[in-house]
């Protein structure tokens, strides 16, 4: 019987987070060497990875604070809502509060509980067999508001926004984070829209006008109308306000508020 104690054991499990029985295993075939059953189960737990890389992480939480937030996927809504996934994900934005890493890389690979953020996701996903990823991170700097959105009671946030922004009404800055996570823009402005975006929505609306037969002097009303809708569809200040029953613009909200939105962010959960 390998040479070691109920000691060696929970010291293992605290350096890889592998299960009980894995790290006796690794010690008895280690003859009770640590460092060689630490190198061992971390073997393990980067093979049991690679044999989960083309597994989908639809399920997972948003977690943030001030004006740092981050996206943690899981496979599963059961692990998304376990203590030990939503301690990690608390871990991590702590790391990202505290270091401010430039970007999604960066804060991969910062240090962890003797690791790095990356490390500590894998270890956990070994532990539970299931894969996990570091989806999105992001950092605002003040001043800023934060909405987090639940879909279930039970689950934790699938939804986060953040916004910057310039004025004094702190309730129709946050009305506005609320809007952003229900109506998914993806820019700010007409401005921050693609070039080659507007240029390929003008050509299939013109391509699908002629096709279907329009008369030459009304394609032009038909190829902006689709522009338009766009606009409507994609930037914040264009959307209708689904706060507001007299279906008024964010544009028109913002600007009675005295607020300008400088930047924004929305991850979601199981979404692009």
């Amino acid at each position: 019987m390998a040479n070691y104690t109920a000691a060696d054991v929970k010291k293992l499990r605290e350096l890889t987070g592998a299960g009980m029985m894995d790290c006796k295993k690794a010690l008895d075939a280690s003859d009770g060497n640590i460092e060689e059953a630490v190198e061992a189960l971390h073997e393990k737990s980067a093979k049991s990875v690679d044999k989960r890389t083309e597994r989908t992480t639809a399920n997972g939480l948003v977690a943030a604070s001030g004006g740092t937030m981050i996206e943690l996927n899981s496979e599963t809504d059961f692990v998304a809502k376990s203590p030990d996934f939503q301690k990690l994900a608390d871990s991590i934005l702590q790391v990202a509060i505290d270091q401010q890493p430039a970007d999604l890389e960066a804060l991969k690979a910062a240090p962890l509980g003797g690791g790095t953020v990356s490390d500590a996701v894998q270890a956990l996903a070994g532990r539970i067999g299931e894969k996990l990823v570091i989806k999105q991170y992001v950092h605002i700097d003040g001043p800023v508001v934060l909405y987090l959105h639940r879909r279930a009671t039970d689950l934790p946030p699938a939804i986060g926004t953040l916004v910057s922004y310039d004025g004094a009404d702190v309730d129709a800055a946050r009305s506005v984070a609320m809007h952003i996570a229900a109506a998914g823009p993806q820019f700010t402005t007409r401005d921050e829209v693609p070039a080659e975006v507007v240029e390929a929505t003008r050509r299939e609306a013109e391509a699908a006008a002629k096709a279907e037969g329009k008369p030459d002097a009304i394609v032009p009303r038909i190829v902006e109308g689709k522009v338009n809708k766009l606009y409507a569809d994609s930037v914040l200040l264009e959307q209708v306000s689904v706060l507001d029953e007299s279906k008024t613009k964010v544009r028109q909200l913002l600007d009675e508020a005295g607020i300008t939105v400088k930047r924004f962010a929305r991850f979601e959960v199981g979404h692009a």
